[in-house]
């Protein structure tokens, strides 16, 4: 069973997942479950879809994660595993078949100290155009973004390498991407401005056959991000 349009409150349960596959909870223009759509596309898992209507959420969905929060696994065994990092490490180990991580538990280290750098500031690519349309002072956010992003350019440069852990893309680049998809969508592309490095990474993201099977064009994730900035989402935007 896989959804487009999300489920609400009294919506049937699904059924068990089958064995062959894994199902993901998930809503459409979510970057943390995109996270996981992207890792599960990588590594050519067989999965169902099922989107959760955030603010109306099916009482069973709250059974299996009682935070309500997607990205969501649910395995065929019923084993239910949430938070984003967690489930795509859990596809990486579960299905060992194409490594996103590395190897050494240096190299995993590595990765999740990176991750949790730039999970200071990937909120910033909401906040910022959220209080631009409030006509609140967002100076202070943008000097913190451009200042995380220099980072991450000289990031690149310093390792000389076309991804952040080398020269294939790796789970680093997959925790960052869904941020960067949506750049345009906050008029946030001057900022990379100053970056190159970073640019040409972005353009390489573009051309991964993962990224491209789970994309939003850029008038979809405006038009998403017009209601969302209203705290009105329409989670079957465009559909």
């Amino acid at each position: 069973m896989s959804s487009e349009k999300s489920v609400t409150k009294g919506t049937p349960e699904p059924g068990p997942v089958p064995k062959d596959r894994i199902r993901l909870y998930s809503m459409r223009f979510c970057p943390y479950a995109q996270r996981t759509r992207l890792v599960l596309h990588a590594k050519g898992i067989k999965f169902d879809t099922i989107n959760i209507h955030l603010r109306n959420k099916p009482d069973w969905f709250l059974e299996k994660n009682p935070l309500g929060m997607v990205p969501t696994l649910e395995t065929p065994a019923g084993e239910v595993i949430y938070e984003s990092p967690i489930t795509c490490e859990y596809l990486d180990e579960a299905y060992p078949e194409k490594k996103m991580l590395p190897s050494t538990p240096f190299g995993k280290a590595r990765q999740r100290m990176m991750l949790q750098h730039f999970s200071k500031v990937e909120v910033h690519f909401y906040k910022i155009p959220v209080r631009r349309l409030k006509g609140e002072d967002v100076s202070g956010l943008e000097a913190e973004l451009k200042v995380s992003l220099t980072k991450l350019d000289e990031h690149l440069v310093k390792k000389k390498t076309k991804f952040f852990d080398g020269d294939a893309i790796t789970m680093i680049d997959y925790m960052m991407w869904p941020f960067f998809e949506r750049i345009e969508m906050g008029d946030l592309q001057p900022f990379l401005d100053n970056t190159p490095e970073l640019k040409k990474w972005r353009d390489r993201m573009l051309e991964d056959p993962a990224v491209k099977a789970t994309i939003h064009s850029v008038e979809s994730h405006k038009g998403f991000f017009k209601g969302y900035a209203v705290e009105k989402p329409d989670y079957d935007y465009g559909l």
